[in-house]
């Protein structure tokens, strides 16, 4: 896709799965990678990954709930990298629970890490988007913000959320050259799928039940994410913001 050589991209939860998977293909496409993850280790073999292949990237830790922590990342990113172009805002976490069963504590962390990261991440980098009057934000939400999943209701309104801050930024920062899009996997197999799994109580028949709803007939896999996520931060996508795409295998086609 045409305009990633050289951009200097964030994508936090770089060291999970689709995290990963998009890291590394940014990286392919010529782009300059900062991997953020709480997780330095995993963070770490994401980075080793790109470099065995010829890429360029570096792993920074972060939190992304603390808004100073993420504020010294990005600055360390524009020391060690440049201006920051894109920002992935990808991490995220999840416990299945019927909401009448879920704990004020379970909101906050899911709350935390999934809405308020991003806008902590977003905070930080728009600043600089702005004084260059160009930047690209690609927010990973979920199916789930469009249309509901059971046991999921603290995420679910937090990616729902996530949505709605996407499309009011969209709004807001149009005429400044920065565009804001969301991805929205559906299924895919990655640690937080299957950590929603086990907490469903059985795993097996939840993973077929999955399988036999997709009328791909199979459960997402990280590598089928990035190709969106690459899309809306190209220079293809220039003219496109504000929008929501499911990459669920067909089993959500929400208008």
């Amino acid at each position: 896709m045409r305009g990633l050589k050289d951009k200097v991209v964030i994508v936090t939860g770089g060291g999970g799965g689709i995290g990963g998977a998009t890291c590394r293909r940014f990286a392919a496409a010529g782009a300059r990678v900062a991997v953020f993850d709480i997780n330095t280790e995993a963070a770490d073999r994401t980075v080793a990954s790109i470099a065995e292949a010829g890429g360029a990237a570096r792993a920074f830790a972060c939190d992304i709930t603390d808004h100073a922590a993420v504020v010294a990342a990005v600055q360390a990113v524009e020391v060690a990298l440049g201006p920051v172009h894109v920002l992935v805002n990808n991490a995220g976490w999840d416990v299945f629970r019927l909401f009448k069963d879920s704990t004020p504590d379970e909101w906050q962390k899911l709350i935390a890490i999934n809405l308020v990261g991003a806008l902590n991440l977003h905070h930080a980098v728009l600043p600089g988007m702005l004084a260059r009057r160009a930047g690209r934000i690609v927010n990973i939400a979920s199916d789930a913000a469009r249309v509901g999943s059971s046991g999921e209701a603290v995420y679910a309104a937090c990616k729902a959320g996530l949505v709605g801050f996407s499309k009011t930024l969209a709004r807001e920062h149009a005429r400044h050259g920065i565009t804001v899009n969301v991805v929205c996997p559906g299924p895919t197999d990655t640690a937080l799928f299957a950590g929603y799994k086990e907490g469903a109580g059985n795993p097996e028949k939840l993973d077929e039940a999955f399988r036999r709803a997709v009328p791909m007939g199979r459960i997402g896999q990280p590598e089928d994410l990035p190709g969106a996520i690459l899309f809306f931060a190209s220079d293809d996508a220039g003219y496109i913001t504000g929008q929501v795409l499911s990459v669920s295998g067909g089993l959500t086609m929400a208008g």
